[in-house]
């Protein structure tokens, strides 16, 4: 399906500014002009350094900016990309960075990148709020930072104003999450089919933590998962799955976690979640219905559980996201 076409009398595009300093990862700093760059002309992303001068790059090469940071203060949205953190760690955060990332313009987005959650905390705005990092700095996160509800198992926390990823291409997952957020799932899908990679991935970091690799013969739940998502429309159970995959419940709960970083249960509740926000974006499906398509017993279910994960009813999500023509089925 192809999106529509930005209205002429559309408001300014959104203004994402990224801020780049000294040890700047090149590639993670390059994501969000790359996912937010592909929305046709939704966004506009601006690069700068705090003097508007090159900074040096965690690779063999610095790089150039057009910006100083007095852009910040135009910014709809702030990106932190990772960068020399350890230098952070034992000296402490810069005293110019802390000035700008406290002084932002008021309602202005905040997103971390990988580390780059480190300098968002080092400046004390992630004090008991959740967030996540890089799983190899979470131990060392949580000494750090302990009033910070760190979770170091998902992908990316969305906080509200204050948004944090985990490592590299969780970046990728998070920009993804604020397209969709932003302008709905027909247009976060469309940028990622042109970046060539996955609107939505399952699970969280616990599936990239470095583990003990298990024997050549064991079974993994790819296969169960890849089941449950061609059947939604079920009431699946965990001991259905397990079928499927062949392992008692216990094992294949164990090993579900594993792979996946979370719960059977949960999983699937996010990715009927994930479907139904789909189906009340592109097409005129009741609640009830919806809720049948994608596996809640109830309409009454799918709103509890709608409300939860992003805390709108699924008639004030639709009415966000609709793009056709008027509903003629009862909404909730």
């Amino acid at each position: 399906m192809q999106c529509d076409a930005i209205p002429e009398n559309a408001p300014p595009p959104h203004r994402v500014v990224v801020l780049a300093l000294d040890g700047a990862y090149p590639f993670e700093l390059g994501i969000p002009n790359r996912v937010f760059g592909t929305a046709d002309g939704r966004y506009e992303v601006l690069t700068c350094s705090l003097d508007g001068h090159p900074v040096r790059s965690s690779s063999d090469f610095d790089i150039a900016v057009a910006n100083d940071a007095s852009v910040l203060k135009t910014a709809d949205t702030v990106v932190i990309p990772p960068c020399d953190v350890l230098t952070i760690l034992e000296d402490g955060l810069p005293q110019e960075v802390s000035d700008l990332l406290t002084n932002l313009r008021p309602g202005t987005r905040l997103v971390s990148i990988c580390t780059g959650a480190i300098v968002v905390a080092a400046a004390g705005l992630l004090d008991n709020r959740p967030a996540t990092t890089h799983w190899n700095f979470s131990d060392r996160f949580q000494r750090m930072f302990p009033k910070i509800q760190l979770d170091p198992n998902v992908l990316y926390v969305d906080d509200g104003d204050i948004l944090t990823s985990a490592g590299a291409t969780a970046g990728v997952d998070l920009c993804l999450h604020l397209i969709r957020n932003d302008h709905g799932s027909e247009v976060a899908n469309m940028v990622a089919r042109r970046c060539v990679v996955p609107p939505w991935r399952e699970g969280g970091q616990a599936q990239f933590i470095e583990q003990p690799v298990p024997p050549a013969t064991a079974a993994g739940t790819a296969t169960a998962r890849q089941w449950a998502l061609e059947n939604l429309h079920h009431p699946l159970t965990m001991s259905d799955l397990a079928d499927q995959a062949r392992m008692s419940g216990r094992t294949f709960a164990r090993r579900f976690r594993d792979e996946v970083g979370m719960s059977p249960g949960r999983w699937l509740i996010q990715q009927r979640i994930f479907r139904a926000r789909e189906l009340l974006e592109t097409t005129e499906l009741s609640v009830d219905r919806i809720a049948g398509e994608v596996g809640f017993a109830t309409g009454a279910s799918l709103r509890q559980h709608l409300h939860e994960a992003i805390g709108v009813a699924p008639s004030a999500y639709r009415r966000t996201f609709r793009t056709g023509t008027a509903i003629t089925e009862p909404l909730g």
